[in-house]
């Protein structure tokens, strides 16, 4: 829309910038207090507690955990709250988000230093995630106040015809951990800019950042009961999506997660008059083509940073580069060589290139497909020295897998990059083709036409020519994936909300032959 403009980043490179960080750093106490929050009332009894990835001795929330009642107490303040919040209309609700972006940008160091410290973000990213935050609530603003504008249907003499888009009721929001300010903020913006009330379930990893979230809403004036906070584990998050009293689930995380949500939408509770709608952006298994004409100059540190920015934890990360067989071995050098240059460390560190991941589940599962590779006998190249504090992988570079392995088959979310020579760009797109995932994708070409040729043979949600594959904006690159990788709605784009309403037509004989008064 021609008024949205992207929050612009910080320039981390002047000093005064990283020492307003630093301080900022210094001065943020821990541990946040979590409660459940529901119709603006806390309580606050901590069960578990969040922590830093790269300390884990470090608590950063003290959280309390919401029950089953909970949950049915949350949905039941939504319903009650969500016809007031729509009748408020688009403009004032418009209004509302675009203040609780303002109070996103008021905080937006202090946010960045909480994602930093929960969830290992470096600080780049910790303060993109903030920026895309306020882009949503800024992005969806706008779109809301479009969509009740909007009509478009025929009109003939005689007849009048209107459409209008209601709320569809309670949108319950179960978010992830590596955007922990972002995509909770934009999902729950959606639900809120379209009329509905709403319930968030925060990923258990990263609590604080989602308290941060709603803190904002509410102080920008959303009524308290039309956003609900309930931290937990997973369980609490399925007695959310079971539901009968929700409508729409909105949901990023893995495909596991995400196909059980979307089974346990299709059936019909007792009592339940509607059907759930799902609105799932669940990962993949991302593909670099590299053509023989490639310019290496500019495909080194894109497929780089694709891969092991924020140590592969996007869903949209690199996993796995197909390089035309002519210049594979070159590109192998290269690549082996601005690997052995990344600077593995705490994310609170300026410059740092690979930090922790999440947890050590996580550092245990990556590791395993790591094993696999060499137990396949396939080349690993694995420089540096991860840090012993803290849930660290070095990153990976994988060479000469067997086919089928499921290094290459299956979703890792780590700083590991499988790659594989390739005889033409057409063998690339049958094995992009034949994957199950479908959320980005990347070409390295100089030629136009092949350029075209890909871009229609390839079934991607996002394909990115030339450049990096992660880091999709507002309003500029509407993302979300295909097949197993989403239900296709893309976030940040202008259909979003659509799948937050539901449309109703009135169709008016306007020749009365009198009137009844």
């Amino acid at each position: 829309m021609n008024d949205f403009n992207n929050e612009p980043l910080l320039e981390l490179r002047r000093a005064p910038v990283r020492a307003r960080l630093t301080e900022t750093m210094a001065e943020l106490r821990l541990p946040w207090r979590v409660p459940v929050i529901i119709g603006g009332e806390c309580r606050d009894e901590p069960t578990f507690a969040s922590t830093d990835p790269g300390a884990p001795d470090r608590v950063v929330a003290q959280v309390t955990a919401a029950t089953e009642h909970d949950v049915d107490a949350a949905v039941h303040a939504a319903a009650q709250a969500a016809p007031a919040w729509e009748d408020k209309g688009a403009h004032a609700r418009a209004a509302i988000l675009s203040r609780a972006a303002g109070e996103l940008r008021s905080r937006r160091h202090l946010l960045a230093a909480l994602a930093v410290r929960e969830c290992g973000k470096p600080w780049h990213e910790a303060d993109a995630d903030v920026c895309e935050a306020i882009d949503f609530l800024e992005y969806y603003a706008l779109q809301a106040i479009a969509l009740a504008g909007s009509n478009g249907l025929v009109q003939l003499p005689g007849e009048r015809n209107t459409l209008r888009y209601a709320a569809r009721g309670v949108v319950a929001v179960v978010g992830p951990w590596n955007f922990p300010l972002a995509i909770p903020a934009g999902m729950v913006a959606a639900g809120l800019a379209t009329g509905n009330g709403v319930v968030l379930k925060p990923a258990e990893q990263s609590p604080a950042c989602a308290l941060a979230v709603v803190e904002a809403f509410h102080a920008a004036g959303v009524p308290p009961a039309a956003l609900n906070l309930l931290p937990g584990e997973g369980d609490v998050g399925a007695a959310l999506v079971a539901h009968p009293g929700v409508h729409t689930i909105a949901f990023t995380g893995s495909g596991a997660v995400g196909l059980s949500i979307l089974k346990t939408a299709a059936e019909l509770a007792p009592g339940q008059r509607h059907l759930k709608r799902v609105v799932a952006e669940m990962g993949g298994k991302n593909c670099v083509i590299v053509d023989a004409d490639a310019d290496l100059d500019d495909v080194v540190p894109a497929l780089v940073y694709s891969a092991f920015g924020f140590a592969g934890q996007k869903c949209s990360a690199a996993a796995r580069a197909l390089v035309h067989h002519r210049i594979k071995d070159t590109l192998m050098e290269r690549l082996h060589g601005a690997v052995d240059q990344l600077l593995i460390d705490q994310a609170d560190r300026f410059g740092v290139d690979v930090p922790p991941v999440i947890e050590q589940s996580a550092r245990d599962r990556i590791n395993g497909f790591i094993h696999t590779a060499h137990e396949q006998g396939a080349r690993v190249h694995q420089p540096g020295t991860a840090p012993l504090h803290g849930h660290f992988v070095a990153p990976a570079v994988i060479d000469g897998l067997p086919v089928g392995s499921r290094v290459t088959e299956e979703e890792i979310f780590g700083p590991v990059l499988a790659v594989e020579a390739v005889e033409s760009i057409e063998e690339a797109c049958e094995i992009v083709a034949g994957q199950p995932f479908a959320l980005t994708g990347g070409l390295f070409s100089r030629d136009p036409a092949t350029v075209d040729r890909v871009s229609r043979l390839l079934p991607v949600g996002n394909l990115y020519v030339n450049r990096h594959i992660t880091g999709a904006m507002v309003a500029r690159q509407p993302f979300g994936g295909n097949r197993l990788s989403g239900t296709g709605a893309k976030a940040g784009g202008a259909d979003y909300l659509l799948q937050f309403v539901e449309p109703r037509v009135v169709t008016e004989d306007t020749m009365r032959h009198g009137l009844v008064v």
